[in-house]
């Protein structure tokens, strides 16, 4: 049998594919990222017509997987775990509408923001949506989940959300490849009425959601992926998910001593964990991100003589990224020559890259707002958020994918003058063009920067969907040519650049300025493939 050695990220592409995907939609987004990319640099998906292209923003990408779906194809959807905020209003409504063909919503958490706004747990939109979630706990697992994954997503015809963390994504490990399953041929739903959610008949199928409910526990109960391993000591029995199981296995290389409720297909297999109460009546609850599972046990078996440890109580951290020696603390074992990560890893604090246009853009802004003090530019999610430290110390706020247009919109309606947006043009087209709308329409007293380096930089320089576009969108939704303009981020462009910033900051109504340069990575490599290009061809 072929063996593979992959990331997670790249088992779950190389599994969607063996297992029948005709199409994979998404948004860059860290730890997510390289599924798509996986995908994309296979020959097989470019043979068979697989469709694997970036969405604008993950709502789109969940909106056409489940299109997808309704047209009978097994697809996919990917996006970190604040871009499940964005797509949440189809992900909870394919809830109800359910699906034609498999779909399986991946979402990469991402425990400690290492590159995120926060800290939040996809378990509970699965947990709130009543469908079935998958939590792998190693590649093989991630791999194999995929075929198990659109099986049950057909069978109880609902989408199945999978839910990874940054370590296993970014991961490798060896992967059995399986034999490869067919696409699914092009088939409408049986139920004509099925996707049309008008309150009479959104009811029904909200009812036959929750009486699918204890069918779709007991093949929880059932599933390969949950197993209850027998133990010696029965003084405490333990309660791990996913990655973390690794965390309690390393810490008991020759076997663990007491009885383990693995988890990694849910709703919580009751039936499993009152299996292992039966056992012992203290429980050690080992779970990455928030305490979803620990919650649920508590209500569970919260009137029962029950002693439950885990975040909630202060057992392991309440908050970031679990570790051995943390799962080794709870455990009670003594860990030697443990050091701490200051002590180990010199930080290097992130920084933009030399040449990068946003250097300039930045030096440039700051010159035209220094009359004016500081606190007045509201910024996004990307490169130039780095424009909020030393030595720019820029920007003054960075909340959520196109938050920077409609939070200097709010600030300007309270009267702050001159307030500023700074947006990136993949972060415009996933989530700034409406607020640039509501900013139009009332013509709002702000000035809108739109740095334009033809990439989603910050995630590898994927393609934006808003390149060679951003002056056909904007002029679409009605900026005034006479304060839209276009410059070039560069040095020598430095005078030009301020005298263009300040004269638009005094205009009493809305400026769009759109700086716009290669991102200077995306250059480099585009400069190598053509001189590469070149060699083969002499």
């Amino acid at each position: 049998m072929q063996k593979l050695l992959l990331l997670g990220d790249e088992a779950i592409a190389q599994g969607a594919i063996d297992a029948g995907i005709s199409g994979f939609y998404g948004y860059p987004g860290t730890p997510s990222t390289e599924i798509i990319e996986y995908a994309q640099k296979q020959t097989e998906v470019k043979d068979k017509g697989i469709h694997c292209e970036w969405s604008a923003n993950e709502k789109t990408a969940m909106e056409a997987a489940l299109g997808m779906s309704y047209a009978g194809k097994r697809a996919i959807a990917t996006m970190k775990h604040v871009g499940l905020n964005v797509a949440a209003d189809a992900f909870i409504n394919s809830s109800i509408t359910g699906v034609n063909g498999g779909l399986i919503v991946v979402v990469a958490d991402d425990p400690s923001m290492h590159s995120s706004q926060n800290e939040q747990d996809s378990r509970f939109y699965g947990k709130y949506a009543m469908i079935p979630i998958l939590e792998p706990s190693n590649q093989q697992e991630a791999y194999d989940m995929m075929f198990y994954g659109f099986e049950i997503s057909e069978k109880f015809k609902l989408p199945v959300l999978m839910r990874i963390t940054t370590r296993l994504s970014h991961s490798r490990s060896g992967v059995e490849i399986k034999n490869k399953i067919d696409e699914n041929s092009l088939a409408l739903p049986d139920n004509p009425k099925q996707f049309v959610l008008l309150p009479a008949l959104a009811k029904i199928q909200y009812n036959n959601l929750v009486n699918n409910q204890t069918s779709i526990e007991q093949e929880a109960t059932h599933s390969p992926f949950n197993e209850l391993i027998d133990g010696k000591d029965y003084s405490m029995g333990i309660i791990t998910t996913g990655i973390a199981f690794n965390y309690l296995m390393e810490n008991y290389p020759d076997g663990c001593p007491y009885p383990i409720l693995k988890i990694a297909h849910y709703p919580l297999p009751h039936d499993l964990v009152n299996q292992l109460k039966e056992k012992t009546n203290t429980f050690l609850i080992i779970e990455e991100g928030y305490p979803v599972v620990e919650e649920m046990i508590r209500g569970f078996l919260g009137h029962e003589k029950l002693q439950i440890k885990g975040r909630l109580d202060g057992t392991l951290p309440r908050t970031g990224e679990l570790n051995p020696n943390h799962v080794a603390k709870a455990l009670g074992i003594t860990i030697k020559d443990a050091y701490s990560e200051s002590e180990t890893v010199v930080q290097r604090p992130p920084s933009m890259c030399p040449g990068c246009g946003h250097i300039y853009f930045y030096k440039a802004l700051n010159e035209a707002m220094e009359q004016y003090g500081k606190g007045k530019v509201f910024a996004d999610i990307g490169c130039y958020t780095l424009g909020a430290l030393s030595p720019f110390n820029a920007i003054n706020s960075c909340v959520d994918m196109g938050a920077s247009i409609t939070m200097s919109k709010g600030a300007s309606d309270a009267g702050l003058r001159p307030s500023v947006a700074v947006i990136g043009d993949s972060t415009f087209t996933h989530s700034g063009m409406t607020g640039l709308l509501d900013a139009v329409r009332e013509n709002t007293p702000m000035t809108v920067f739109i740095l334009d380096n033809s990439a989603v930089g910050m995630t590898g320089g994927q393609k934006s969907a808003a390149t060679a576009r951003i002056d056909e969108i904007c002029q679409g939704l009605g900026v005034d040519k006479e304060h839209y303009h276009v410059v070039n981020p560069v040095p020598k462009e430095h005078e030009t650049m301020v005298d263009i910033f300040k004269k638009e900051l005094t205009y009493d109504g809305l400026s769009v300025i759109v700086p716009r340069r290669e991102c200077v990575q995306t250059y480099t490599r585009r400069m190598r493939q053509m001189k590469n290009l070149k060699s083969e061809k002499v």
